[in-house]
This record gives structure tokens, C-alpha cells and sequence, in this order.
């Protein structure tokens, strides 16, 4: 039934500034912004009197989108229980580097402070096909639980 994750929802603030964080700092392109409001989207929505801004994001290497939306009304609440990595439900995107450095360089250079890391997973924890993990977590404007992976093969 399933057949690929098409793309994954963040709901933001403010969209000119989260926008700006996904494309300038970790990469993405932005292709294309909409307008949400009038019943298809409330019908969908399960709320009343939407008014929502929204832009889609295409990750450099391919894979799932990110679409990023920011509400109008009615506002939503950000607990900050969400960006801890133990509260439940979805909690965190994982995005591949191929250079961990680099990539937590820019994040530094951006202003972007580190949850943890960047850590390799010990040997006998979880084997990859990819080789070993190298991870660390960050946030995003938001709060918003992110995490870069790095894969190294072993062989």
C-alpha cells in the first residue's frame, strides 16, 4: 500500500524565517509557496477558519520533501515538552552529511547551538548497511528536533 514517505509537515512561525534556516543553512531548495484557506482545507484540517501560509522544500540529494507551514489562525501552541528528544510521537528528522564537520561548521557558523554531539554510535549498539553512525542533534527556530547523520563504511 505504501510506497515512499512523500514529504514530512513542520507547522512555524514564521515562514520567511524558517525558510530562510532550511535552505541558507542546511541546503534545501525551496520550489514553490501557497495559500491555504476556505473549506477543502478546514475540511481536511478538522479546524475553523484557516488561514495558513505554506512553502515546499526539496531536500539536495532527493528523497521526501519538507513543507513548511505557518498558521494565521487559529495559532497553534509550541510546548517546549516537543523539543525534547523523549516526548512522544514524532520527534526528530535525521538528514545525511557526507562530511559531519562541515556540515556542524556551518550550523556554528550560523548561530545554530548543538543538542548533543556529534557522537559516533558504539560498534555493538545498532549495525548499519551504510557503516557506522556518526550523529548529532540540533534545533531549529522553532525548536523543532533535528539530527545530521554520517555514515562511514567499515569495510
Amino acid at each position: 500500500m505504501i510506497q515512499v514517505i512523500n514529504h514530512v509537515n513542520i507547522v512555524v512561525t514564521d515562514l520567511d524565517r524558517s525558510e530562510r534556516f532550511y535552505v541558507d543553512v542546511l541546503g534545501f531548495r525551496a520550489t514553490r509557496r501557497g495559500h491555504l484557506e476556505g473549506p477543502w482545507i478546514e475540511a481536511v484540517s478538522g479546524l475553523q477558519g484557516v488561514r495558513a501560509d505554506v512553502t515546499f522544500l526539496e531536500p539536495p540529494g532527493g528523497g521526501p520533501r519538507i513543507e513548511l507551514i505557518a498558521y494565521a489562525s487559529p495559532r497553534g501552541e509550541a510546548p517546549a515538552a516537543n523539543s525534547a528528544p523523549n516526548t512522544v510521537g514524532l520527534r526528530h528528522l535525521a538528514f545525511t552529511v557526507d562530511d559531519m564537520d562541515a556540515a556542524v561548521a556551518r550550523l556554528e557558523a550560523a548561530g545554530v547551538a548543538l543538542v548533543g554531539g556529534p557522537m559516533e554510535v558504539p560498534a555493538g549498539v545498532v549495525r548499519h548497511a551504510e557503516g557506522r553512525k556518526r550523529l548529532c542533534y540540533f534545533l531549529d527556530p522553532d525548536g523543532v528536533l533535528l539530527e545530521l547523520a554520517e555514515y562511514r563504511d567499515e569495510r
